[in-house]
């Protein structure tokens, strides 16, 4: 039997050259290449899809509901990921919400700086529903950058005054883009993966001259008045640890129905280590069952 454990998920991060040390295509090829590691399952199926501007693909495994969908956001700091990068956690994803997922390639920073991911997220969920999905029947997520984005376009969604969808989850999401919080500093010695440095590079690639408090870049400072339940997800062990409690705290303020579980010994999006990490098989699952509580 395989080894598995958070130690396995930090002797391959210790193996990998630091993000530092690569330029962005290099760091964009090195996360796409997870789809050779972390492969989909093959009885997942895969449609390759405009939604309606961007790539996307339909992720369906065996047996879910049509009518149900996960919107699903990619990490990477709004700089590097992709679908390649990130199918495997969608399709898993998919399978433990017994739902369809629509994985977005929206466009990324530099290149394409804020507010393109947010066009092209809410531009995603239109077509969802000129697909005659129904609004209570899709579900936005997303980790890293994504979860940030996920907060990001249902606060734009409320104020385009669309249809609200069914909820909203977030796995050690990045919601603050000043970089600010204490867990910075505290996590900075047992986070392998983030670093202050590297998402303040992030963060300029995004948002460029503009202002990283901007709301609808860094939703922390967003109003969240009337979105739907959110469940955030975070580990102990990552710098983002203050993030995803203070959206939880601003979130409840707001009077929103939010629960923040914080994992004990993991790391940032630790859910993204499937193959070797039992724990992300849990969190997965609980995603999972929220997903399906909310979509009836």
């Amino acid at each position: 039997m395989t080894e598995r454990g958070i130690h396995v998920v930090r002797e391959h991060l210790a193996k990998l050259p630091p993000a530092s040390s690569l330029t962005t295509e290099q760091r964009r090829a090195q996360y796409d290449r997870a789809e050779r590691v972390f492969p989909t399952p093959a009885d997942v199926a895969i449609e390759h899809v405009k939604a309606p501007e961007r790539p996307a693909e339909w992720l369906q495994p065996p047996g879910v509901r049509a009518d149900a969908v996960v919107l699903y956001l990619h990490g990477g700091g709004y700089v590097i990921g992709s679908v390649r990068s990130h199918r495997h956690l969608a399709a898993a994803i998919a399978r433990a919400a017994a739902s369809r997922a629509l994985i977005l390639d929206y466009r990324l920073a530099p290149e394409h700086p804020f507010p393109a991911a947010l066009d092209d997220a809410v531009a995603a969920y239109q077509w969802l529903l000129g697909q005659g999905i129904a609004p209570g029947r899709v579900v936005l997520a997303g980790d890293s950058a994504g979860g940030g984005l996920t907060v990001a376009t249902l606060v734009a969604l409320r104020d385009r005054g669309l249809p609200r969808p069914a909820a909203g989850v977030c796995i050690s999401p990045w919601v603050d883009l000043t970089c600010s919080g204490a867990s910075y500093a505290t996590k900075a010695a047992t986070d392998p993966i983030v670093t202050r440095d590297g998402v303040t590079a992030l963060a300029q690639a995004y948002v460029g001259h503009g202002d990283p408090k901007t709301p609808l870049a860094s939703p922390l400072f967003a109003d969240l008045r009337h979105l739907p339940p959110l469940l955030v997800q975070v580990g102990s062990e990552e710098v983002l640890l203050d993030d995803a409690h203070g959206l939880g705290a601003r979130a409840r303020t707001a009077g929103v129905e939010v629960t923040v579980e914080e994992w004990p010994a993991m790391v940032h999006v630790w859910h993204w280590f499937l193959p070797m990490l039992d724990e992300a098989e849990r969190a997965v699952g609980v995603i999972g069952d929220f997903v399906r509580a909310r979509i009836g």
